[in-house]
């Protein structure tokens, strides 16, 4: 596999990916009112997320795999722009791995824990339904808040910054690509901070909007990649 194969197929998973995630969002958003849910208590979300039945396990499975598109992301961004600063495209890179392992647990608990806690939820009695909850919750905080979102939106957040900073610094490029990425990295590390600061959920907002757009223009960029615009063998 060519150089040129490797950044051309990871700018195809970016800008993919990116689809995949808003059809899986909203689908989310009509059958399980996602995200809004994720603030409600176990025993209002646990039954709503069993009446979604097989296809909205199946649904959940996928959203948790498709973080696993900033793994050739990362090798495609590190591929293109080491060349021009090797040492912050491999923290970038590594960033990136970060980023989609984080997201994936976080997104997972979904299909699997949160699945088993809904059936036992199901069968259970009012004090069993308590101690289901606690562990709803902590789950939640833990896996959702912490890992998935926090540690998840900053990794990549630190990614499209260390990329955009790279990309602004070579020669012969879109420069307004640099600094789409730029923006969208400083909203998205504002807005990891939402469940902490109420003031940033605007900016947060604002960040799902910003975040597909860049991954689809960022991801067509290096798609259409040429090779002369590397000096890594192809």
């Amino acid at each position: 596999m060519t150089t040129r194969t490797i950044i051309r197929f990871g700018g195809l998973c970016l800008a993919g990916g990116a689809l995949a995630f808003i059809g899986v969002f909203a689908y989310l958003a009509a059958r399980f009112n996602y995200p809004d849910v994720l603030d409600g208590p176990a025993a209002t979300v646990l039954p709503s997320l069993l009446a979604t039945g097989h296809q909205g396990r199946v649904v959940w499975a996928l959203y948790g795999l498709l973080p696993l598109i900033w793994l050739p992301a990362g090798v495609a961004a590190y591929e293109a722009l080491a060349p021009v600063q090797r040492g912050a495209m491999r923290l970038a890179l590594q960033f990136a791995v970060v980023a989609a392992l984080a997201m994936m647990l976080g997104l997972m608990r979904w299909p699997s824990v949160h699945w088993h806690l809904a059936l036992a939820f199901e069968r259970a009695v009012p004090p069993e339904r308590a101690v289901i909850a606690s562990v709803f919750d902590g789950l939640n905080i833990y896996l959702g808040n912490y890992i998935g979102e926090f540690l998840g939106e900053l990794s990549f957040s630190a990614f499209f910054l260390l990329t955009s900073i790279v990309w602004l610094q070579s020669p012969q490029r879109s420069r307004w690509i640099g600094w789409l990425g730029l923006v969208t990295a400083a909203s998205g590390f504002l807005g990891m901070f939402r469940n902490i600061i109420g003031p940033v959920a605007p900016i947060a907002a604002l960040n799902n909007y910003l975040l597909p757009v860049f991954m689809i223009i960022l991801g067509v960029a290096l798609v259409r990649w040429r090779t002369n615009d590397t000096s890594a063998d192809a």
